[in-house]
């Protein structure tokens, strides 16, 4: 079966989607991504790219009147939340041959094929498949952010179709970045799916395979097949570095090398495509104290890191 997956972003987050869709190209044979370009400087951009295997939805000629009358009262992220449930909709309504879609954050980061994740799910003979956040119990927040994680969700067009239309539904009455009345944004929805569709939604049983900040002290990094590079955001970039913030939890010095260092590369690499194509870099978030301490050690630490791999390669 080709797999279809289905990512949303805007121009300030496309290395983080360029950063994916490099991953994917690494690990994944014949696949489509399909990208819900949540603005058109976005779409303009990966027109000219050409990026193999990628197949772009252009928001503004899809957007329903139902995600028009809704949009004015939330913030972009927000908004971005709301359309998670329609981006597989917008898949499903442009090729009628996928049978089944995924969902990604357009911060993932493959470091393996899914297949082992597919082969649980349909062994299940289920129709939807969501992650548990699996946070370290000193990190739990499943109270106010949801027992399950809206960032790797699988869709069958039949059966699943039942629960998507549910969840687009909610999101379309409230979707806001606030823990109000057992809901947070499109993600709380999901707390009681394995009761309410039952015969539909399978949670992925081995928690290792998908990873985060979150849990980075409860889990080693080996076993995961993605990572989830929550909260990261690029606070500037030079020829020479690319300064970000990891976000507010701690990660092993093992995680750091294995799996943000090459995260960082590919993004780097994102960054250049992106002015190879004249576009301007933007940062996502702006640098405290602490960030410029923090990016100094992280510095001498990335280029430690890149004279062990230059040395390890030649020999």
């Amino acid at each position: 079966m080709m797999e279809h997956y289905v990512t949303l972003f805007d121009s300030l987050f496309l290395p983080q989607g360029l950063a994916l869709h490099a991953s994917m190209e690494r690990h994944f044979g014949s696949y489509v991504l399909w990208v819900l370009c949540v603005d058109d400087a976005v779409h303009e951009v990966l027109t000219r790219m050409e990026l193999a295997n990628v197949k772009l939805l252009r928001l503004s000629q899809l957007e329903t009147e139902e995600l028009l009358q809704v949009k004015p009262g939330r913030t972009k992220g927000e908004y971005c939340w709301t359309l998670t449930p329609f981006a597989l909709r917008f898949v499903f309504e442009a090729d009628a041959s996928v049978g089944r879609a995924t969902y990604l954050d357009a911060d993932l980061w493959f470091r393996k094929n899914p297949s082992q994740i597919f082969r649980e799910f349909e062994s299940s003979g289920k129709h939807v498949l969501i992650t548990d956040h699996a946070y370290a119990p000193e990190y739990d927040l499943s109270a106010t952010r949801g027992q399950y994680c809206v960032q790797f969700m699988t869709f069958t067009r039949r059966g699943g179709e039942v629960v998507r239309k549910w969840w687009e539904d909610r999101c379309l009455e409230w979707c806001f970045a606030r823990f109000e009345k057992g809901k947070f944004g499109d993600q709380k929805y999901l707390d009681d799916w394995p009761e309410r569709f039952l015969d539909q939604v399978h949670v992925l049983a081995n928690k290792e395979l998908g990873l985060a900040p979150w849990n980075a002290t409860r889990f080693p990094y080996g076993n995961a097949v993605f990572w989830h590079f929550h909260a990261l955001r690029i606070l500037d970039r030079s020829r020479q570095s690319l300064i970000a913030n990891f976000g507010p939890y701690p990660l092993p010095r093992k995680t750091r090398e294995h799996v943000y260092a090459p995260y960082l590369l590919d993004l780097r690499m994102a960054l250049d495509r992106m002015v190879c194509c004249g576009v301007m870099v933007r940062t996502q978030a702006k640098r405290t104290l602490v960030d410029q301490a923090k990016a100094m050690l992280r510095g001498i630490y990335d280029q430690a890191w890149r004279i062990n791999q230059n040395l390890t390669s030649r020999f």
